[in-house]
């Protein structure tokens, strides 16, 4: 025999209903809070005032920068509007996922035969690349590089 659908049943079925959109919005607000690393900039319009003067320098320096990771080996080619190695003064950068900061790392340089080497182990997969320069004129140089690790076939 059926059981009478009753205003109680309607009740539950809605709260139930709505406990479960809630909870799973309040986990994804928990994930998505946790896994962002949060501030970019500390001053959002000090920021603003400078870019485009700093981005005109940057673009008169002509550096392409070309990153190659072999599975052990991170190697930054920086080359000027000519081709040649690009007077570098110094370099940092960092290395992480898109997503989260867990596998960010800061591989330290050293520079040989026109090429910026640091050992460096990655798992494959999307990379981000922050660089950070300085030209010998003081000229700062910051570029983003989308990377890709995959597994390399050898031929």
């Amino acid at each position: 025999m059926a059981r009478e659908l009753t205003g109680r049943h309607v009740l539950a079925i809605t709260l139930g209903a709505f406990g479960v959109i809630i909870a799973v919005n309040l986990l994804m607000a928990f994930k998505a809070v946790s896994t962002f690393p949060g501030l970019e900039t500390p001053n959002s319009y000090v920021a603003s005032q400078v870019f485009d003067a700093e981005r005109a320098a940057q673009e008169s320096l002509g550096w392409t920068v070309t990153p190659d990771y072999d599975g052990t080996e991170l190697t930054l080619m920086i080359r000027d509007a000519q081709g040649n190695p690009a007077r570098v003064r110094n370099l940092t950068a960092s290395i992480g996922r898109p997503t989260h900061v867990r596998d960010d790392q800061t591989p330290q340089f050293s520079y040989e035969n026109g090429m910026f080497r640091a050992p460096l182990t990655l798992a494959p997969g999307n990379w981000i690349i922050h660089l950070t320069a300085e030209a010998w004129d003081g000229t700062p140089f910051r570029q983003r590089i989308d990377h890709f690790s995959g597994s390399r076939v050898k031929g």
